[in-house]
Protein backbone atom coordinates (compact mmCIF):
# COMPACT_ATOMS: atom_id res chain seq x y z
CA UNK A 1 0.00 0.00 0.00
CA UNK A 2 1.30 3.78 -1.13
CA UNK A 3 4.71 1.57 -1.34
CA UNK A 4 5.87 4.33 -3.81
CA UNK A 5 5.91 6.69 -0.73
CA UNK A 6 7.07 4.80 2.36
CA UNK A 7 9.01 8.58 3.34
CA UNK A 8 6.07 10.15 3.01
CA UNK A 9 4.01 7.36 4.86
CA UNK A 10 6.82 7.50 7.93
CA UNK A 11 6.15 11.52 8.49
CA UNK A 12 2.49 11.37 8.32
CA UNK A 13 2.74 8.41 11.20
CA UNK A 14 5.59 10.15 12.74
CA UNK A 15 3.48 13.26 13.14
CA UNK A 16 0.21 11.49 13.83
CA UNK A 17 1.51 10.15 17.26
CA UNK A 18 -0.07 6.90 17.11
CA UNK A 19 3.45 4.80 17.18
CA UNK A 20 5.94 6.48 19.56
CA UNK A 21 9.19 6.76 18.11
CA UNK A 22 11.46 3.33 18.96
CA UNK A 23 7.77 1.66 17.85
CA UNK A 24 8.12 3.57 14.36
CA UNK A 25 11.92 3.09 13.89
CA UNK A 26 11.77 -0.60 14.66
CA UNK A 27 9.10 -0.82 12.02
CA UNK A 28 10.76 1.31 9.39
CA UNK A 29 13.89 -0.79 10.38
CA UNK A 30 11.62 -4.25 8.88
CA UNK A 31 10.38 -2.56 5.99
CA UNK A 32 13.97 -1.52 5.27
CA UNK A 33 15.28 -5.29 5.47
CA UNK A 34 12.00 -6.89 3.66
CA UNK A 35 11.15 -4.40 1.10
CA UNK A 36 7.63 -4.26 1.95
CA UNK A 37 5.58 -0.88 1.88
CA UNK A 38 5.94 0.60 5.18
CA UNK A 39 2.02 1.45 5.25
CA UNK A 40 2.01 -2.50 5.13
CA UNK A 41 4.53 -3.08 7.43
CA UNK A 42 2.89 -0.95 9.94
CA UNK A 43 -0.51 -2.44 9.47
CA UNK A 44 0.91 -5.92 10.12
CA UNK A 45 2.62 -4.89 13.15
CA UNK A 46 -1.32 -4.81 14.79
CA UNK A 47 -0.64 -1.70 16.37
CA UNK A 48 -2.49 0.49 13.29
CA UNK A 49 -5.66 -0.45 11.73
CA UNK A 50 -5.66 0.43 7.63
CA UNK A 51 -8.45 2.50 7.81
CA UNK A 52 -6.53 5.03 10.37
CA UNK A 53 -3.73 5.18 8.01
CA UNK A 54 -6.01 5.62 5.28
CA UNK A 55 -7.45 8.56 6.77
CA UNK A 56 -4.20 10.14 8.14
CA UNK A 57 -3.33 10.11 4.40
CA UNK A 58 -6.36 11.47 3.28
CA UNK A 59 -5.75 14.52 5.68
CA UNK A 60 -2.75 15.16 5.33
CA UNK A 61 -3.61 15.79 1.35
CA UNK A 62 -6.48 17.38 2.33
CA UNK A 63 -8.81 15.31 0.29
CA UNK A 64 -11.82 13.56 1.23
CA UNK A 65 -11.46 9.30 2.54
CA UNK A 66 -13.97 7.05 0.70
CA UNK A 67 -15.79 4.92 3.77
CA UNK A 68 -15.47 1.79 1.53
CA UNK A 69 -14.56 0.46 -1.74
CA UNK A 70 -17.90 0.27 -3.76
CA UNK A 71 -17.80 -4.12 -5.07
CA UNK A 72 -19.45 -2.29 -8.60
CA UNK A 73 -19.88 0.56 -10.24
CA UNK A 74 -22.73 1.92 -12.53
CA UNK A 75 -22.17 1.74 -16.21
CA UNK A 76 -23.16 4.38 -16.25
CA UNK A 77 -20.56 6.40 -14.03
CA UNK A 78 -18.02 4.06 -15.22
CA UNK A 79 -18.21 4.94 -18.66
CA UNK A 80 -17.66 8.73 -18.15
CA UNK A 81 -13.81 7.11 -18.82
CA UNK A 82 -12.12 5.41 -21.24
CA UNK A 83 -11.03 1.99 -19.94
CA UNK A 84 -7.31 3.14 -21.39
CA UNK A 85 -7.98 6.06 -19.20
CA UNK A 86 -8.88 4.91 -15.86
CA UNK A 87 -6.14 2.20 -16.49
CA UNK A 88 -3.32 4.78 -16.96
CA UNK A 89 -4.22 6.65 -14.05
CA UNK A 90 -5.76 4.04 -11.68
CA UNK A 91 -8.95 5.60 -11.21
CA UNK A 92 -12.32 4.74 -10.78
CA UNK A 93 -15.27 7.42 -11.11
CA UNK A 94 -17.27 7.23 -7.95
CA UNK A 95 -20.20 9.98 -8.67
CA UNK A 96 -21.04 12.69 -11.61
CA UNK A 97 -23.08 15.71 -12.27
CA UNK A 98 -22.86 17.78 -14.60
CA UNK A 99 -19.74 19.95 -13.02
CA UNK A 100 -17.53 17.81 -11.52
CA UNK A 101 -16.45 14.18 -10.72
CA UNK A 102 -15.37 11.77 -7.60
CA UNK A 103 -12.98 9.34 -8.78
CA UNK A 104 -11.15 6.90 -5.96
CA UNK A 105 -7.53 6.78 -6.70
CA UNK A 106 -4.52 4.17 -6.17
CA UNK A 107 -2.15 7.18 -5.72
CA UNK A 108 -3.46 10.21 -4.41
CA UNK A 109 -0.15 11.56 -3.85
CA UNK A 110 0.06 11.83 -7.37
CA UNK A 111 -1.10 15.74 -8.09
CA UNK A 112 -1.12 15.36 -12.04
CA UNK A 113 -3.59 12.79 -12.17
CA UNK A 114 -6.29 16.16 -10.94
CA UNK A 115 -4.82 18.20 -13.55
CA UNK A 116 -4.41 15.83 -16.76
CA UNK A 117 -8.13 14.39 -15.93
CA UNK A 118 -9.34 17.76 -15.41
CA UNK A 119 -8.30 18.76 -19.38
CA UNK A 120 -9.47 15.26 -20.60
CA UNK A 121 -13.17 15.32 -18.78
CA UNK A 122 -13.59 19.29 -18.82
CA UNK A 123 -15.02 18.74 -15.34
CA UNK A 124 -13.65 19.51 -11.95
CA UNK A 125 -11.77 15.95 -10.63
CA UNK A 126 -12.66 15.80 -6.53
CA UNK A 127 -10.00 12.81 -5.58
CA UNK A 128 -10.77 10.20 -2.51
CA UNK A 129 -8.56 7.91 -0.88
CA UNK A 130 -9.00 4.29 -0.55
CA UNK A 131 -7.18 1.47 -0.21
CA UNK A 132 -5.36 0.86 -3.08
CA UNK A 133 -5.49 -2.88 -3.43
CA UNK A 134 -9.16 -2.82 -3.30
CA UNK A 135 -8.73 -0.16 -6.32
CA UNK A 136 -6.70 -3.01 -8.10
CA UNK A 137 -9.86 -5.28 -8.21
CA UNK A 138 -12.14 -2.92 -8.54
CA UNK A 139 -10.69 -1.51 -12.20
CA UNK A 140 -10.39 -5.21 -13.48
CA UNK A 141 -14.08 -5.68 -12.27
CA UNK A 142 -15.18 -2.05 -13.94
CA UNK A 143 -13.02 -2.24 -17.17
CA UNK A 144 -11.69 -6.01 -17.63
CA UNK A 145 -8.21 -7.11 -17.87
CA UNK A 146 -5.72 -5.24 -19.57
CA UNK A 147 -6.83 -6.49 -23.36
CA UNK A 148 -4.13 -4.84 -25.63
CA UNK A 149 -1.01 -6.50 -25.76
CA UNK A 150 1.45 -5.20 -28.00
CA UNK A 151 1.13 -8.22 -30.48
CA UNK A 152 -2.64 -7.75 -30.16
CA UNK A 153 -1.90 -3.84 -30.87
CA UNK A 154 0.32 -4.85 -34.30
CA UNK A 155 -2.04 -7.29 -35.16
CA UNK A 156 -5.03 -4.91 -35.10
CA UNK A 157 -3.06 -2.27 -37.33
CA UNK A 158 -1.82 -5.08 -40.30
CA UNK A 159 -0.73 -2.95 -43.05
CA UNK A 160 -1.98 0.11 -41.80
CA UNK A 161 1.08 1.43 -42.11
CA UNK A 162 3.75 1.38 -45.18
CA UNK A 163 7.35 2.56 -44.84
CA UNK A 164 7.64 6.29 -45.02
CA UNK A 165 10.86 7.83 -46.19
CA UNK A 166 13.03 9.46 -43.88
CA UNK A 167 11.93 12.82 -45.92
CA UNK A 168 8.56 12.74 -44.94
CA UNK A 169 6.94 16.40 -44.25
CA UNK A 170 6.79 17.24 -41.04
CA UNK A 171 2.78 17.12 -41.54
CA UNK A 172 2.79 13.65 -42.72
CA UNK A 173 4.97 12.75 -39.48
CA UNK A 174 3.22 14.71 -36.69
CA UNK A 175 -0.05 13.26 -38.73
CA UNK A 176 1.19 9.60 -38.30
CA UNK A 177 2.15 10.21 -34.66
CA UNK A 178 -1.25 11.02 -33.44
CA UNK A 179 -2.63 8.43 -35.18
CA UNK A 180 -4.86 5.97 -32.39
CA UNK A 181 -2.90 2.84 -33.31
CA UNK A 182 0.92 4.53 -33.20
CA UNK A 183 -0.40 6.32 -29.35
CA UNK A 184 -1.80 2.58 -27.82
CA UNK A 185 1.60 1.09 -28.85
CA UNK A 186 3.98 3.59 -27.50
CA UNK A 187 1.37 3.73 -24.04
CA UNK A 188 1.71 -0.33 -24.08
CA UNK A 189 5.59 -0.61 -25.11
CA UNK A 190 6.49 1.90 -22.02
CA UNK A 191 3.77 0.75 -19.49
CA UNK A 192 5.21 -3.01 -20.16
CA UNK A 193 8.63 -1.70 -19.46
CA UNK A 194 7.59 0.57 -16.08
CA UNK A 195 5.55 -2.56 -15.16
CA UNK A 196 9.28 -5.13 -15.72
CA UNK A 197 11.15 -2.37 -13.92
CA UNK A 198 12.70 -1.98 -17.05
CA UNK A 199 15.60 1.10 -16.41
CA UNK A 200 16.01 1.66 -19.84
CA UNK A 201 13.57 1.26 -23.50
CA UNK A 202 15.80 0.99 -26.84
CA UNK A 203 13.88 1.56 -30.10
CA UNK A 204 16.27 0.41 -33.07
CA UNK A 205 16.27 0.58 -36.43
CA UNK A 206 17.76 -1.59 -39.02
CA UNK A 207 17.68 -2.27 -42.45
CA UNK A 208 15.31 -4.52 -42.66
CA UNK A 209 13.74 -4.95 -38.78
CA UNK A 210 12.58 -2.33 -36.04
CA UNK A 211 14.13 -3.52 -32.44
CA UNK A 212 12.46 -2.68 -29.47
CA UNK A 213 14.88 -3.41 -26.15
CA UNK A 214 14.05 -3.29 -22.19
CA UNK A 215 17.23 -2.86 -20.22
CA UNK A 216 16.62 -4.75 -16.76
CA UNK A 217 18.46 -5.18 -14.03
CA UNK A 218 21.46 -4.26 -16.34
CA UNK A 219 20.84 -6.92 -19.18
CA UNK A 220 19.32 -6.41 -22.12
CA UNK A 221 16.26 -8.40 -23.17
CA UNK A 222 14.47 -7.67 -26.50
CA UNK A 223 10.31 -7.97 -27.30
CA UNK A 224 9.05 -9.30 -30.24
CA UNK A 225 9.84 -6.62 -32.97
CA UNK A 226 7.37 -5.09 -34.53
CA UNK A 227 7.20 -4.52 -38.64
CA UNK A 228 9.53 -2.57 -39.64
CA UNK A 229 7.42 -0.30 -41.21
CA UNK A 230 6.27 1.15 -37.51
CA UNK A 231 9.93 2.55 -36.64
CA UNK A 232 9.59 6.14 -38.12
CA UNK A 233 5.75 6.49 -36.67
CA UNK A 234 7.03 5.05 -32.87
CA UNK A 235 9.90 7.31 -33.28
CA UNK A 236 8.05 10.12 -34.39
CA UNK A 237 5.30 9.47 -31.76
CA UNK A 238 7.92 9.84 -28.79
CA UNK A 239 9.50 13.04 -30.43
CA UNK A 240 5.95 14.73 -30.14
CA UNK A 241 5.83 13.35 -26.79
CA UNK A 242 9.29 14.84 -25.58
CA UNK A 243 8.76 18.08 -27.12
CA UNK A 244 11.59 17.52 -29.77
CA UNK A 245 11.93 19.00 -33.44
CA UNK A 246 9.94 15.98 -35.59
CA UNK A 247 11.48 16.56 -38.28
CA UNK A 248 15.01 17.11 -38.16
CA UNK A 249 16.84 13.23 -37.84
CA UNK A 250 20.07 14.50 -39.30
CA UNK A 251 21.75 15.56 -35.72
CA UNK A 252 21.23 13.96 -32.07
CA UNK A 253 18.61 15.47 -30.27
CA UNK A 254 17.83 15.52 -25.98
CA UNK A 255 14.32 15.51 -24.26
CA UNK A 256 12.26 14.95 -21.57
CA UNK A 257 8.61 13.07 -21.07
CA UNK A 258 6.23 13.19 -18.08
CA UNK A 259 3.44 11.35 -17.87
CA UNK A 260 1.22 8.90 -15.97
CA UNK A 261 1.86 5.14 -16.50
CA UNK A 262 -0.81 3.08 -14.05
CA UNK A 263 -1.40 5.77 -11.54
CA UNK A 264 2.14 6.46 -10.75
CA UNK A 265 3.81 9.91 -12.30
CA UNK A 266 7.15 8.74 -14.64
CA UNK A 267 9.63 10.66 -15.95
CA UNK A 268 11.28 9.68 -18.72
CA UNK A 269 14.64 10.78 -20.57
CA UNK A 270 14.62 10.87 -24.14
CA UNK A 271 17.92 10.29 -26.83
CA UNK A 272 17.58 10.38 -30.24
CA UNK A 273 20.97 9.49 -32.31
CA UNK A 274 21.14 9.87 -36.11
CA UNK A 275 22.12 6.26 -37.72
CA UNK A 276 22.44 4.49 -40.79
CA UNK A 277 19.03 3.25 -41.05
CA UNK A 278 17.21 6.29 -39.37
CA UNK A 279 16.81 7.36 -35.89
CA UNK A 280 17.77 5.53 -32.56
CA UNK A 281 16.60 6.41 -29.71
CA UNK A 282 16.95 5.82 -25.70
CA UNK A 283 14.38 6.65 -23.34
CA UNK A 284 15.81 6.14 -19.48
CA UNK A 285 13.16 5.87 -16.87
CA UNK A 286 13.64 7.86 -14.06
CA UNK A 287 10.79 6.48 -12.01
CA UNK A 288 11.23 7.04 -8.19
CA UNK A 289 9.47 4.40 -6.68
CA UNK A 290 11.85 1.59 -8.25
CA UNK A 291 14.73 3.37 -7.19
CA UNK A 292 14.85 3.83 -2.89
CA UNK A 293 16.91 7.03 -2.33
CA UNK A 294 17.53 5.75 1.12
CA UNK A 295 21.51 4.81 2.69
CA UNK A 296 19.91 1.97 3.92
CA UNK A 297 18.69 0.47 1.32
CA UNK A 298 21.66 0.38 -0.71
CA UNK A 299 22.97 -2.54 0.65
CA UNK A 300 26.11 -0.79 1.90
CA UNK A 301 28.03 -2.95 4.60
CA UNK A 302 28.01 -1.41 8.03
CA UNK A 303 31.01 -0.25 8.18
CA UNK A 304 31.08 1.35 5.04
CA UNK A 305 27.60 3.06 5.89
CA UNK A 306 28.58 4.95 9.43
CA UNK A 307 31.48 6.42 7.33
CA UNK A 308 29.73 8.08 4.24
CA UNK A 309 27.16 9.20 7.31
CA UNK A 310 29.78 10.48 8.78
CA UNK A 311 31.55 12.65 5.74
CA UNK A 312 28.42 14.01 4.83
CA UNK A 313 27.69 15.38 8.12
CA UNK A 314 31.35 17.01 7.85
CA UNK A 315 31.71 20.82 7.72
CA UNK A 316 34.25 20.21 4.38
CA UNK A 317 36.00 18.13 2.50
CA UNK A 318 35.48 16.08 -0.83
CA UNK A 319 33.95 12.87 -1.49
CA UNK A 320 34.19 10.80 -4.47
CA UNK A 321 31.97 8.26 -5.79
CA UNK A 322 33.94 6.05 -8.81
CA UNK A 323 32.29 3.30 -11.08
CA UNK A 324 31.44 2.70 -14.64
CA UNK A 325 28.19 4.37 -16.31
CA UNK A 326 25.15 2.95 -14.49
CA UNK A 327 26.47 1.79 -11.20
CA UNK A 328 24.63 3.87 -9.00
CA UNK A 329 26.31 6.44 -8.44
CA UNK A 330 24.45 9.43 -8.55
CA UNK A 331 22.07 7.32 -6.44
CA UNK A 332 24.39 7.32 -3.67
CA UNK A 333 25.37 10.54 -3.68
CA UNK A 334 21.73 11.20 -3.74
CA UNK A 335 21.24 9.08 -0.57
CA UNK A 336 24.21 10.38 1.50
CA UNK A 337 22.67 14.39 0.85
CA UNK A 338 19.23 13.21 1.80
CA UNK A 339 20.75 12.63 4.91
CA UNK A 340 21.46 16.08 5.72
CA UNK A 341 18.89 17.51 3.74
CA UNK A 342 17.41 19.44 6.78
CA UNK A 343 15.98 23.31 7.40
CA UNK A 344 19.21 24.46 8.81
CA UNK A 345 21.31 23.41 5.68
CA UNK A 346 21.58 24.79 2.53
CA UNK A 347 22.18 22.20 -0.47
CA UNK A 348 23.02 22.32 -4.29
CA UNK A 349 23.93 20.40 -7.30
CA UNK A 350 25.29 20.80 -10.50
CA UNK A 351 23.64 17.59 -12.77
CA UNK A 352 23.60 16.46 -16.21
CA UNK A 353 21.07 16.17 -16.10
CA UNK A 354 18.73 16.11 -13.00
CA UNK A 355 17.97 12.20 -12.36
CA UNK A 356 15.29 12.90 -9.85
CA UNK A 357 13.48 15.99 -8.17
CA UNK A 358 14.03 16.33 -4.43
CA UNK A 359 12.30 18.66 -2.51
CA UNK A 360 14.47 20.85 0.16
CA UNK A 361 17.46 20.91 -2.45
CA UNK A 362 18.14 23.28 -5.26
CA UNK A 363 19.56 21.19 -8.31
CA UNK A 364 20.95 22.80 -11.21
CA UNK A 365 21.11 21.45 -14.95
CA UNK A 366 24.02 22.55 -16.63
CA UNK A 367 23.26 23.60 -20.04
CA UNK A 368 26.37 23.78 -22.69
CA UNK A 369 24.70 25.16 -25.10
CA UNK A 370 24.63 28.46 -23.08
CA UNK A 371 27.82 28.33 -21.45
CA UNK A 372 26.77 26.60 -18.25
CA UNK A 373 28.76 23.62 -17.64
CA UNK A 374 30.10 21.95 -14.34
CA UNK A 375 32.95 24.34 -13.50
CA UNK A 376 30.23 27.66 -14.29
CA UNK A 377 27.61 26.44 -12.23
CA UNK A 378 30.29 25.17 -9.56
CA UNK A 379 31.79 28.91 -9.31
CA UNK A 380 28.06 30.28 -8.91
CA UNK A 381 27.49 28.48 -6.02
CA UNK A 382 29.91 29.80 -4.03
CA UNK A 383 27.99 32.96 -4.04
CA UNK A 384 25.04 31.05 -2.78
CA UNK A 385 25.82 30.49 0.84
CA UNK A 386 25.83 26.96 0.12
CA UNK A 387 26.86 23.89 3.17
CA UNK A 388 26.36 20.83 0.74
CA UNK A 389 27.48 20.90 -2.98
CA UNK A 390 26.99 17.88 -5.12
CA UNK A 391 28.88 17.99 -8.89
CA UNK A 392 27.81 15.71 -11.41
CA UNK A 393 31.17 14.82 -12.23
CA UNK A 394 35.06 16.27 -12.29
CA UNK A 395 35.64 16.03 -16.08
CA UNK A 396 38.33 18.81 -16.10
CA UNK A 397 40.90 20.64 -14.04
CA UNK A 398 39.12 23.34 -13.50
CA UNK A 399 36.35 21.94 -12.00
CA UNK A 400 38.37 20.08 -10.01
CA UNK A 401 39.97 23.52 -9.06
CA UNK A 402 36.98 24.78 -8.01
CA UNK A 403 35.86 21.77 -6.19
CA UNK A 404 39.01 21.61 -4.16
CA UNK A 405 38.60 25.85 -3.21
CA UNK A 406 35.34 24.77 -2.52
CA UNK A 407 36.26 22.62 -0.06
CA UNK A 408 39.03 24.60 1.31
CA UNK A 409 36.67 27.59 2.27
CA UNK A 410 34.27 25.39 4.04
CA UNK A 411 32.12 23.16 2.15
CA UNK A 412 31.58 19.44 1.62
CA UNK A 413 31.09 18.79 -2.03
CA UNK A 414 30.18 15.14 -3.32
CA UNK A 415 30.87 14.28 -7.09
CA UNK A 416 31.77 11.19 -9.28
CA UNK A 417 34.46 10.39 -11.50
CA UNK A 418 35.24 7.33 -13.73
CA UNK A 419 38.13 4.76 -12.60
CA UNK A 420 37.77 1.40 -12.29
CA UNK A 421 38.54 1.14 -8.59
CA UNK A 422 38.64 3.69 -5.64
CA UNK A 423 42.37 4.54 -5.38
CA UNK A 424 42.61 4.97 -8.80
CA UNK A 425 40.38 8.06 -8.57
CA UNK A 426 43.39 9.42 -7.21
CA UNK A 427 45.71 8.96 -9.90
CA UNK A 428 43.10 10.45 -11.98
CA UNK A 429 42.79 13.98 -10.26
CA UNK A 430 46.97 14.14 -10.96
CA UNK A 431 46.57 13.42 -14.64
CA UNK A 432 44.17 16.39 -15.05
CA UNK A 433 46.75 18.49 -13.83
CA UNK A 434 45.70 18.89 -10.36
CA UNK A 435 48.17 19.56 -7.60
CA UNK A 436 48.76 16.88 -5.70
CA UNK A 437 49.22 19.19 -2.11
CA UNK A 438 45.29 20.50 -2.88
CA UNK A 439 44.44 16.70 -3.23
CA UNK A 440 45.42 15.59 -0.37
CA UNK A 441 44.22 18.80 1.42
CA UNK A 442 41.09 18.88 0.42
CA UNK A 443 40.02 14.94 -0.44
CA UNK A 444 38.39 12.99 2.84
CA UNK A 445 37.33 9.35 1.20
CA UNK A 446 36.38 7.49 -2.16
CA UNK A 447 33.98 5.01 -2.61
CA UNK A 448 34.00 2.57 -5.89
CA UNK A 449 30.88 0.35 -6.52
CA UNK A 450 29.51 -1.78 -8.56
CA UNK A 451 26.11 -3.11 -9.38
CA UNK A 452 25.40 -6.59 -9.76
CA UNK A 453 22.52 -8.71 -10.72
CA UNK A 454 20.86 -10.35 -7.30
CA UNK A 455 19.65 -13.96 -7.09
CA UNK A 456 15.89 -14.33 -7.45
CA UNK A 457 14.86 -14.70 -3.62
CA UNK A 458 11.35 -17.45 -4.84
CA UNK A 459 14.00 -19.56 -6.93
CA UNK A 460 16.85 -19.24 -4.55
CA UNK A 461 18.57 -23.12 -4.98
CA UNK A 462 22.10 -23.93 -2.91
CA UNK A 463 24.56 -26.03 -4.93
CA UNK A 464 27.98 -27.15 -4.94
CA UNK A 465 30.02 -24.94 -7.92
CA UNK A 466 33.10 -26.54 -9.92
CA UNK A 467 36.34 -26.03 -9.00
CA UNK A 468 37.16 -24.39 -12.53
CA UNK A 469 35.08 -21.76 -10.64
CA UNK A 470 36.49 -21.25 -7.32
CA UNK A 471 40.30 -21.36 -8.88
CA UNK A 472 38.51 -18.14 -11.00
CA UNK A 473 37.84 -16.42 -7.54
CA UNK A 474 41.33 -17.08 -6.99
CA UNK A 475 40.40 -17.73 -2.78
CA UNK A 476 41.88 -20.74 -0.60
CA UNK A 477 39.78 -23.82 -0.91
CA UNK A 478 40.14 -24.56 2.80
CA UNK A 479 38.44 -21.20 3.74
CA UNK A 480 35.25 -21.31 1.92
CA UNK A 481 34.79 -25.43 2.48
CA UNK A 482 32.30 -24.61 4.81
CA UNK A 483 30.42 -21.54 2.50
CA UNK A 484 27.08 -22.09 0.57
CA UNK A 485 26.61 -20.99 -2.67
CA UNK A 486 23.47 -19.98 -4.36
CA UNK A 487 21.93 -19.49 -7.98
CA UNK A 488 18.56 -18.56 -9.22
CA UNK A 489 16.22 -21.61 -11.03
CA UNK A 490 14.40 -19.64 -12.59
CA UNK A 491 10.81 -18.54 -12.00
CA UNK A 492 7.57 -16.60 -13.43
CA UNK A 493 8.82 -14.00 -10.79
CA UNK A 494 12.22 -13.13 -12.48
CA UNK A 495 10.98 -14.06 -16.15
CA UNK A 496 13.15 -17.41 -15.82
CA UNK A 497 16.38 -15.56 -15.71
CA UNK A 498 17.11 -16.44 -12.04
CA UNK A 499 17.98 -12.65 -11.07
CA UNK A 500 15.50 -10.48 -9.77
CA UNK A 501 16.81 -6.81 -8.80
CA UNK A 502 20.45 -5.48 -8.01
CA UNK A 503 22.75 -5.83 -5.20
CA UNK A 504 25.93 -3.08 -4.46
CA UNK A 505 29.46 -4.18 -4.02
CA UNK A 506 31.37 -1.63 -2.62
CA UNK A 507 35.10 -0.21 -2.16
CA UNK A 508 36.08 2.28 0.59
CA UNK A 509 39.13 4.50 1.53
CA UNK A 510 39.48 6.66 3.57
CA UNK A 511 42.22 9.54 3.31
CA UNK A 512 44.72 9.26 6.35
CA UNK A 513 48.06 10.87 7.21
CA UNK A 514 49.64 7.81 5.40
CA UNK A 515 47.70 8.37 2.15
CA UNK A 516 48.15 11.72 2.18
CA UNK A 517 52.22 11.52 2.37
CA UNK A 518 51.91 8.99 -0.71
CA UNK A 519 49.32 11.56 -2.75
CA UNK A 520 51.99 14.31 -1.88
CA UNK A 521 55.04 11.81 -3.49
CA UNK A 522 52.79 11.08 -6.35
CA UNK A 523 52.97 7.86 -5.91
CA UNK A 524 51.80 4.85 -8.39
CA UNK A 525 47.96 4.04 -7.87
CA UNK A 526 49.18 0.31 -6.79
CA UNK A 527 51.24 1.92 -3.59
CA UNK A 528 47.95 3.86 -2.39
CA UNK A 529 46.18 0.72 -3.13
CA UNK A 530 48.57 -1.43 -0.97
CA UNK A 531 48.69 1.29 1.70
CA UNK A 532 44.66 1.44 1.68
CA UNK A 533 44.32 -2.28 1.85
CA UNK A 534 46.96 -2.40 4.98
CA UNK A 535 44.58 0.22 6.58
CA UNK A 536 41.40 -2.26 5.86
CA UNK A 537 40.50 -1.81 2.82
CA UNK A 538 38.02 -3.97 1.32
CA UNK A 539 38.34 -4.49 -2.34
CA UNK A 540 35.47 -5.37 -4.52
CA UNK A 541 36.29 -8.39 -5.00
CA UNK A 542 36.52 -9.06 -1.10
CA UNK A 543 32.96 -7.16 -0.94
CA UNK A 544 31.66 -9.35 -3.86
CA UNK A 545 32.66 -12.58 -1.89
CA UNK A 546 30.57 -11.03 0.80
CA UNK A 547 27.81 -11.12 -1.40
CA UNK A 548 28.23 -14.48 -2.80
CA UNK A 549 28.10 -16.24 0.97
CA UNK A 550 25.14 -13.83 1.80
CA UNK A 551 23.53 -15.67 -0.93
CA UNK A 552 22.80 -12.16 -2.70
CA UNK A 553 24.13 -12.86 -6.01
CA UNK A 554 26.25 -15.54 -7.97
CA UNK A 555 29.98 -16.39 -8.95
CA UNK A 556 29.48 -15.51 -11.94
CA UNK A 557 28.18 -11.87 -11.65
CA UNK A 558 31.35 -11.35 -9.54
CA UNK A 559 33.81 -12.64 -11.80
CA UNK A 560 32.49 -10.24 -14.88
CA UNK A 561 32.36 -7.23 -12.88
CA UNK A 562 35.37 -7.35 -10.82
Amino acid sequence: MFEDHNDTIFEIIKSSELLDDSQLDEINESHLQTGKPLAEAVIDSGLVERRQILSLVADYLGLECADSTPERVPEQIAAIVKPSVARMYAIVPLESDTASVKVLAKDPFNASIIDDLTFTLNKDIHVLVCDPDDLDKLIVDTYGEEDSSIDDIIGDMGDTFSEMDDDASETDLTDVANQTPIIRFVNVVLQQAIKDKASDVHFEPYEDQFRIRYRIDGALYEMAPPPKSLAIPVISRIKVLSNMNISESRIPQDGRIKMTISGRPVDLRVSTLPTQFGESVVLRVLDKSVVNLDLEALSLPDDILGKIRDLVARPNGIFIVTGPTGSGKTTTLYSALREVNKIETKILTAEDPIEYEIDGIMQVAVNHQVGLDFARALRAFLRQDPDKIMVGEIRDLETAQIAVQASLTGHVVLSTLHTNDAPGAVTRLIDMGLDAFLISASLEAILAQRLLRSICKSCRTAYEPGRDLIDMLEVDPLEIADKDFYYGNGCPECSKTGYRGRVGLFEMVMITDALRELINKKAPTLAIRQKAMEQGMRSLRDDGLRAIFDGNTTIEEVLKYT
